[in-house]
């Protein structure tokens, strides 16, 4: 059964933004993470989520794994990404949908702080 990664984010107007996550879905698909990785936007940017869950579909998967990039539990990961689950889940019944943990505060996220905090706090970052 072919897996399929959704990953999710919120939007932005900016594109920059955006593309942090087509950069990420790229460093997945480099790493053989699923056979399908898509990206999706919960609001403002394109693709949105139902989008993203149909191209998954299209290429065949029979399970998506709808991954959250967000940092927090708020109503968009604790109530936004279950509605489309259980609305993708009606709408496409042979497919199995799942909403995945969102980053939150994993273990790792204090190394990835400390990273970013030192790079604030180098030379090169005052010039």
């Amino acid at each position: 059964m072919p897996t399929a990664v959704l990953l999710i984010a919120h939007g932005s107007r900016r594109a920059a933004a955006n593309a942090d996550l087509d950069e990420l879905a790229a460093m997945l698909r480099a790493k053989n993470v699923a056979p399908i990785i898509e990206t999706s936007y919960l609001d403002v940017a394109a693709p949105d989520i139902p989008t993203g869950a149909k191209a998954c579909i299209a290429r065949g998967a029979d399970i998506v794994k709808m991954f959250p990039y967000f940092l927090s539990a708020g109503a968009h990961v604790v109530d936004d990404l279950q509605h489309y689950q259980r609305e993708l889940s009606t709408e496409f019944p042979a497919v199995e949908f799942v909403v995945c943990p969102h980053l939150g505060l994993h273990p790792l996220m204090v190394q990835i702080v400390l990273d970013r905090l030192g790079e604030a706090l180098s030379p090169s970052a005052v010039d």
